[in-house]
């Protein structure tokens, strides 16, 4: 979960019915490679689906329970980009298109992955942002 002031940094998952959420707005992110802690996962899949490369100590994580594999934990790192950084964005192979989308919006959205709207206003409610 990239932040830049009021925006938040999302991609349209590409619409096939085989995936979960076809179509629907989504945070940058998937799933660990054998070895790989939380955080490394997290800054691996933001260099390959957006070119950025982000230093580990500008994120802050929460685990939530795992919505694909009950029992497990799944991470929500939190962060915040910059201009430059947004300007030089290289969106990678997966995904239809990516956006800054003002956070209300993406909270509101009926196409945002519902679990995914869902932590993104527990964590800024959390942080003491209004949404």
């Amino acid at each position: 979960m990239l932040t830049h002031g009021a925006c938040l940094l999302t991609c349209l998952r590409d619409d096939y019915g085989w995936i979960p959420f076809p179509a629907h707005w989504d945070l940058p992110g998937g799933g660990a490679e054998p070895d790989e802690s939380p955080v490394e996962c997290a800054l691996r899949e933001l260099d390959e689906e957006f070119g950025l490369r982000l230093a580990a100590g500008r994120l802050a994580g929460r685990a939530f329970p795992s919505v694909s594999e009950p029992g497990r934990l799944s991470w929500l790192f939190s962060g915040t980009i910059t201009a430059t950084e947004i300007a030089v964005i290289r969106f990678g192979g997966e995904g239809q298109e990516w956006r800054m989308m003002p956070v209300a919006e993406f909270v509101a959205h009926p196409r945002a992955v519902p679990h995914f709207r869902d932590r993104v206003r527990l964590v800024l409610a959390g942080a003491g942002c209004g949404i």
